[in-house]
């Protein structure tokens, strides 16, 4: 058990330095944005794009912000906007498609996916469902109603100095939840391992595996994206790559499952303050993640892309 914790400790370590590297510089460029006119100009940019996605120019705002940041800073502006449920459900529905997007994105390409095919899945789905569930639902025309959580404004910083410095301390502070997150996390996994009851799990897990077109050595690496999200799950990610031979073809599978679906519950329990229907929410992302993989494997498979990947890798 001592060994296992050590083990644990020395990977979250390291897991927390990869990823810190990725995380700090983004999380301290975004800070320091937010004083100047770069993240207001975007706004306006794409304002002419919400009405097609059936939403009001404001709700432009938590968009640029979700995608830049997180869902919790996109849920802190919504609550400062007035917005109808439909409003609130469809940026509910994207922003878990595509949000935290440059510091996520960054993890996937740490583990060896395409940027490109990022970018692509993620924000193609978040646009996309919006279009259909703005032509499809013709309801949620009233105000939405938010629950007992009250946005929090930002301190007011002036000054270089102190911009720069409460940058660096927002970034420093992600860090920090970083590892306290993943550290945890990896000595749990550890020791699991040591067990073998990740072992079981994963025999256990085969047959859905199996049946998304992927090996079961990868249903640790879903299990992780699903509970803790790419960010905090891409730890246990990294470590199946080194450890559990994933191979190419598996890993890019399983990323598209979860930059549809990952962190489903936490991404899911978060919206009920904002006073949207959550079930939906939730089957929609299960669904598209399922459909989407299953679309995608096959139509690898038939049209002979991974044999030949495989067989360029095996030479």
């Amino acid at each position: 058990m001592i060994n296992s914790i050590k083990k644990g400790i020395q990977v979250g370590l390291k897991t927390t330095w990869t990823l810190g590297k990725i995380i700090f510089p983004v999380t301290l460029i975004v800070a320091l944005l937010q004083y100047t006119p770069v993240l207001p100009w975007i706004i306006e940019a794409i304002t002419p794009l919400m009405k097609l996605l059936g939403l009001s120019g404001d709700a432009a705002i938590p968009l640029v912000i979700g995608n830049f940041l997180n869902l919790y800073a996109a849920i802190g502006a919504i609550l400062t906007l007035d917005l109808t449920v439909k409003e609130v459900f469809i940026l509910a529905v994207m922003l878990s498609f595509s949000h935290n997007l440059i510091v996520e994105s960054g993890v996937a390409m740490k583990v060896g996916v395409k940027l490109w095919l990022v970018l692509v899945t993620r924000l193609g789905l978040a646009f996309l469902s919006a279009i259909v569930i703005n032509l499809v639902w013709q309801g949620g025309s009233e105000t939405a109603q938010y629950g007992m959580i009250q946005a929090q404004s930002d301190e007011q910083v002036s000054g270089l100095g102190s911009i720069l410095l409460a940058a660096v301390e927002k970034a420093g502070l992600g860090i920090l939840q970083l590892a306290l997150i993943v550290i945890p996390l990896m000595i749990v996994i550890q020791i699991l391992k040591d067990l073998q009851w990740l072992k079981k799990f994963s025999q256990g897990m085969s047959p859905i595996t199996r049946s998304l077109g992927m090996n079961e050595n990868t249903s640790t690496t879903m299990a992780a994206g699903l509970l803790f999200g790419l960010a905090y799950g891409a730890g246990v990610v990294i470590q199946a790559v080194e450890e559990d031979g994933v191979s190419k073809k598996d890993l890019t599978l399983a990323f598209i499952f979860l930059m549809a679906c990952h962190a489903v519950v936490e991404d899911t329990l978060i919206f009920i303050p904002l006073g949207i229907p959550v079930w939906p929410l939730f089957l929609i992302r299960i669904g598209v993640a399922i459909a989407l993989t299953l679309i995608v494997g096959l139509i690898w498979k038939k049209s002979g892309i991974l044999t030949r990947k495989e067989a360029k890798t095996n030479l």
